[in-house]
């Protein structure tokens, strides 16, 4: 007899029923996106019992919330500029503009299939799909609502979340997850931080008409890029008329009959931003907080996520994996690099620990107008590490590439090993710089060697012909 229907016949009624539903599996993943998707299909093919869960739509951050749909209002403001660009060189630009509305609604043309579509992939493939908070109540046993799904493996790819600000009037703040699903833009925006996010946002905003500033705690915003290089796109987005205030700490927002006030102190004094919206633009951390870690005997770090080993296996718990934003791994928090990871988490749980991540050659782009890029070692990392460098580094507003299409503010910073000729690190700032650092990514991933990339014949004229000339 079912215990239900035992409850029933020891109460002589129906018994409210409080027991959770148990099911076993062979792998849990918590997470829908790059690096989660990654896994489950991956040992599904391989005749595994996979349960996957999400609390919100399926589809993880980058394709609903972060790089796909960003890209493609990227895209409306690279229009706007390369029109702008290029007045008096033989284009009209006075009626070019962008509808917001409109804009958004082709957005979501890219956004609004994908959760249906990554449902019904998870059915056809066999894997069970679970909406709701993930949390554990066991060392690989996980309670999404009334199921406690048991797993033999578990993978945490839960992605970030913004960071707490621990500043009055932060439930004021608007995420970057929010100002994507804007139907209308409003005309006075303060991004908090100057990261990629802050300025990607930016450059769009301003293009669309809003009046934006950017307030950042630090001297010098985008820290993971080429200092040069930042300097040169800071004052682009001055010229823009995005209002960029460095080394200004935010102390508060408050709310005002005319909108909200962002307090900041400067200099020693402090001075109120006005703004019909605040964007968070601070940082992100790992989403783990609530997933009960603690009962899985999972060490972690809130703020860099799952302590992991070489495999990316959990230090503490040998059933437990993570990958991406989760995992404390030594990778940059990128969308590839989260699938990358998917990867090496399935060959080390389908075959054995034998997998080790290569985070060498792994580019960063910055998606302003125009795109910043990195790749390899900075300047300074390479001087600390004793290398023995030879840079090249110049502004390249005069060379065709640019002249051509008008941008004003171009430039690259290329570091060549001497002795050995490898290509150490790569940094460009100008139009198609998110296409080219893949070049000199291939490169330092592959051990060539900056007369290996002069040899190459590229297209004519091409941004990749540009190359053999920073080297």
């Amino acid at each position: 007899m079912a215990k239900q229907e035992q409850d029933r016949s020891a109460h002589g009624g129906i018994k409210e029923e409080h027991t959770m539903a148990s099911q076993a599996f062979d792998l849990v993943v918590i997470g829908t996106g790059s690096a989660a998707s990654t896994v489950a299909s991956q040992c599904r093919s391989a005749g595994w019992q996979v349960a996957i869960v999400d609390s919100r739509p399926f589809g993880g951050t980058c394709v609903l919330r972060g790089c796909d749909p960003k890209k493609v209002l990227v895209g409306a403001a690279e229009v706007i500029d390369w029109t702008h660009r290029m007045k008096g060189k033989g284009i009209r630009a006075e009626r070019v503009g962008i509808a917001w509305r409109e804009l958004m609604r082709f957005k979501r043309s890219f956004t609004e299939p994908v959760p249906k579509l990554r449902a019904k992939r998870y059915s056809k493939a066999g894997i069970a799909a679970f909406h709701g908070r993930a949390r554990f109540v066991g060392p690989t046993a996980v309670q999404v609502g009334k199921n406690v799904l048991e797993g033999r493996q578990v993978v945490v790819a839960t992605g970030a979340q913004p960071v707490k600000l621990q500043i009055p009037g932060e439930k004021h703040l608007t995420t970057s997850e929010q100002f994507l699903e804007l139907n209308d833009l409003p005309r006075r925006i303060v991004f908090i931080g100057g990261g990629y996010i802050s300025f990607e946002f930016a450059h769009i905003a301003a293009r669309a008409g809003a009046r934006v500033t950017i307030l950042h705690r630090e001297a010098r915003p985008l820290g993971g890029f080429d200092p040069d290089l930042v300097e040169q796109l800071v004052q682009r987005t001055r010229e823009l008329g995005v209002d960029v205030q460095l080394q200004t700490e935010v102390q508060g927002i408050k709310r005002t009959a005319s909108g909200l006030t962002v307090h900041a102190s400067m200099a020693g004094q402090t001075r109120g931003f006005k703004a019909n919206m605040v964007v968070h633009g601070a940082g992100r951390v790992p989403e783990i907080e609530d997933l009960g870690l603690d009962a899985a005997g999972v060490q972690y770090d809130a703020t860099r996520g799952v302590a992991v080993n070489e495999y990316l296996q959990s230090v503490s718990n040998p059933a437990v994996y993570a990958a991406g934003d989760a995992a404390a791994s030594g990778g940059l928090p990128l969308t590839p690099v989260a699938g990358y990871e998917g990867e090496i988490v399935a060959a080390n749980l389908l075959d054995g620990k034998h997998r080790k991540p290569n985070y060498s050659g792994v580019p960063s782009v910055v998606f302003t107008v125009p795109p910043l890029a990195s790749v390899g070692l900075s300047e300074q990392k390479a001087r600390e590490q004793g290398l023995r460098v030879r840079i090249s580094h110049q502004k390249t507003t005069g060379w065709y590439s640019s002249r051509r299409v008008g941008e004003e503010h171009s430039g690259f910073k290329v570091l060549v090993e001497e002795g050995s000729g490898r290509i150490l690190g790569a940094h460009l700032l100008g139009s198609h710089a998110e296409e080219v650092i893949n070049l000199f990514a291939l490169a330092i991933r592959s051990g060539l060697t900056a007369t290996d990339l002069m040899g190459m014949m590229m297209a004519y004229p091409t941004h990749g012909s540009d190359i053999e000339y920073m080297l």
